[in-house]
């Protein structure tokens, strides 16, 4: 059993993105991935059966780094015969002249995306369950579906440890002593490495604290609600439904995403990004439904979707770590160069894992990144020092 000792790097955090990057690194090197808690755990962000997969974003570079998503998620299918993604398509609601709406048009139009667009007339028709007011149009990114989630995460885990990749589980980190060689402190030993990524989620800061550093991250806690279908298969995978994301008109008021029924027989996931604040350590602990999100997520199902019952059959949680411009942070520590941080993934992250890891990665190998890295930079943000 490989007990304290010395390695070439360690990622802690074992998410998605964190046990991407450990995957890639382990092509190249000796990797630890650390996780506090045992394996597989529903803690974090990266647990739950299904996640959205798209090419439909308002920010150009994120549908840039999509494109080798797709075929890198593909790669992990073929090289592992697991099914991982299942396409759907994705309606894209909101009114003509919503402004994120035009921009997720533009964006897949300026990258010769397969795409639809239909106004309320053609939804009626093509998709009756959906009751759009007139005023509202859509499109439909014929690229996106859903990805297994859990089963993504267990097959990267599988992989990583099949390239010789070490994982130990169950440990708390307590200490990090940066250096040339990095010194990690856990629960149940001392290991050491030459390089350190932090991929720790909702956890991220707590870490980040240890050594000097504090990112102006938010956790929340999100509700995660499956609603039942008054007439089983109405917005079923198996009938053709596509995933959805309705763009609100209201700047103050996050979307609305859902999948078909899928998951649970009969009962459509439907979910408001965004939550409310909480300490990963007390999500359990001091869970109670959260009202507010349940009624937004009841009104416009009401309205739009009248197809459900307008009761939640099904409410879980899951965390979010948000950014305060929602793009994520992938960069070196300012001041210890061989510690790489991956963090604020802020809700719709898990679809680039591969890509994220494969930046981690380089950043750990010192090799140019793939990607122009600016909108990730930890100096976009102001720092106050915790030393």
């Amino acid at each position: 059993m490989w007990g304290q000792g010395e390695v070439d790097t360690i990622v802690i955090g074992a998410g998605i993105q964190g046990s991407y990057t450990a995957y890639h690194l382990s092509k190249h090197s000796k990797t630890l991935l650390i996780d506090q808690f045992p394996l597989p755990h529903a803690r974090g962000s990266s647990h739950g059966q299904t996640r959205i997969i798209r090419k439909a974003y308002t920010k150009a570079y994120y549908t840039d780094m999509m494109t080798e998503c797709y075929q890198l998620w593909k790669q992990l299918e073929a090289e592992t015969n697991t099914e991982l993604f299942r396409p759907t398509g994705l309606l894209v609601m909101g009114e003509e002249e919503n402004p994120s709406f035009q921009a997720m048009k533009s964006t897949l139009i300026d990258n010769k995306v397969p795409m639809t667009t239909l106004t309320s007339a053609d939804m009626s028709k093509r998709f009756p369950a959906v009751k759009l007011p007139k005023d509202v149009s859509a499109l439909l990114d014929k690229t996106a579906g859903i990805l297994y989630a859990d089963r993504a995460l267990k097959t990267v885990q599988d992989l990583f440890r099949r390239f010789g990749g070490i994982v130990r589980d169950g440990e708390q980190v307590v200490k990090i002593q940066p250096g040339d060689l990095v010194t990690v402190t856990t629960t149940a030993g001392i290991y050491r490495a030459k390089r350190l990524v932090i991929a720790a989620g909702p956890w991220t800061n707590q870490l980040l604290n240890l050594v000097g550093l504090q990112l102006p991250l938010t956790t929340l806690r999100i509700t995660v609600c499956y609603w039942k279908e008054k007439l089983p298969g109405t917005y079923g995978i198996s009938k053709g439904f596509p995933c959805f994301m309705r763009v609100p008109s209201d700047p103050d008021v996050y979307e609305f995403y859902g999948l078909p029924s899928n998951e649970y027989p009969g009962l459509m996931k439907v979910c408001y990004h965004s939550g409310s604040r909480a300490d990963p350590d007390e999500r359990d602990v001091t869970f109670q439904q959260p009202s507010q999100d349940v009624n937004l997520l009841r009104n416009f199902l009401s309205r739009e979707f009248p197809g459900v019952d307008p009761n939640p059959a099904v409410v879980e949680s899951c965390m979010y770590t948000n950014t305060p411009d929602h793009d994520f942070i992938l960069d070196l520590h300012p001041d210890h160069k061989n510690i790489i941080v991956g963090a604020g993934f802020s809700g719709h992250g898990f679809k680039f894992a591969p890509v994220v890891g494969k930046i981690l990665s380089e950043l750990c190998l010192g090799k140019k990144p793939s990607y122009d890295l600016t909108p990730f930079k930890i100096c976009r943000f102001r720092l106050k020092s915790v030393l």
